[in-house]
C-alpha cells in the first residue's frame, strides 16, 4: 500500500510540474506577443511621422527629391516587411534614409529653425528611443522563452506542445550598428 502512495505521489508531482511548465510557456509566448505589439505600435508611430517630416523638408529643399523619394520608398518597404529578419533589414534601410534626410536638412538654416520641423524631429527622436526600449523588452522575453525551450526537462513540455523558438528583433548589421542611434539633432 505504501508503494502505491509513493507511485501516486510521484505521478501527481509530475502532472503538476507539467501543468506548471505548460503554463509558463504560455506566459512566455504571450509576453513575447505583447512585446512585439509594443514594437509594432512604435514603428507605426514612426511611419506616421515620416510623411509629415518629408512634407516639411520638401517645402525648403525642393531640389532634394532623390533623398525625399528614398525616405518614402524605405518607409513603404519597412511597412510591408514580413519576418523579423526582413523587418530588421527594412528598418535599417529606413534609418539610413532618415540620416540622409537630416543631413540634407543641415544645409537649410531656415528649415532647422522651422517649428514644425523641430517638433517632428523631437517626436521622431522620442519614437526612436521608444522603439529601442520596446526592442529590448521583446528580446528579453524571447530570450526567456528560448532558454526555457532549450532547458531540460522543460524542453520536453515545450516540444510536446509545439512551442517554437522565436527570433530576436535585431536592428543593424552586427553589434556596433545597433548601438548607433539615429541622429536627429542639429
Amino acid at each position: 500500500m505504501t508503494t502505491l502512495y509513493i507511485v501516486l505521489g510521484i505521478i501527481v508531482v509530475i502532472v503538476l510540474w507539467a501543468i506548471f511548465a505548460y503554463n509558463r510557456f504560455v506566459t512566455f509566448m504571450n509576453r513575447a506577443k505583447e512585446a512585439w505589439a509594443d514594437i509594432d505600435v512604435q514603428l507605426k508611430r514612426r511611419y506616421d511621422l515620416i510623411p509629415n517630416l518629408v512634407n516639411t523638408v520638401q517645402g525648403y529643399a525642393a531640389h532634394e527629391k532623390k533623398t525625399l523619394a528614398q525616405v518614402t520608398e524605405m518607409r513603404a518597404k519597412a511597412m510591408q516587411a514580413g519576418g523579423l529578419n526582413e523587418k530588421g533589414r527594412a528598418e535599417n534601410m529606413l534609418t539610413d534614409a532618415l540620416k540622409s534626410l537630416f543631413a540634407v536638412a543641415e544645409s537649410y538654416p531656415d528649415l532647422k529653425a522651422n517649428a514644425n520641423f523641430l517638433e517632428l524631429q523631437r517626436e521622431l527622436s522620442d519614437t526612436e528611443n521608444k522603439i529601442q526600449a520596446a526592442r529590448r523588452f521583446y528580446n528579453g522575453n524571447v530570450r526567456d522563452l528560448n532558454t526555457a525551450l532549450e532547458s531540460f526537462p522543460q524542453n520536453i513540455i515545450g516540444n510536446t506542445f509545439h512551442f517554437g523558438k522565436q527570433e530576436f528583433f535585431e536592428l543593424g548589421e552586427g553589434e556596433n550598428a545597433a548601438k548607433e542611434p539615429v541622429k536627429v539633432t542639429f
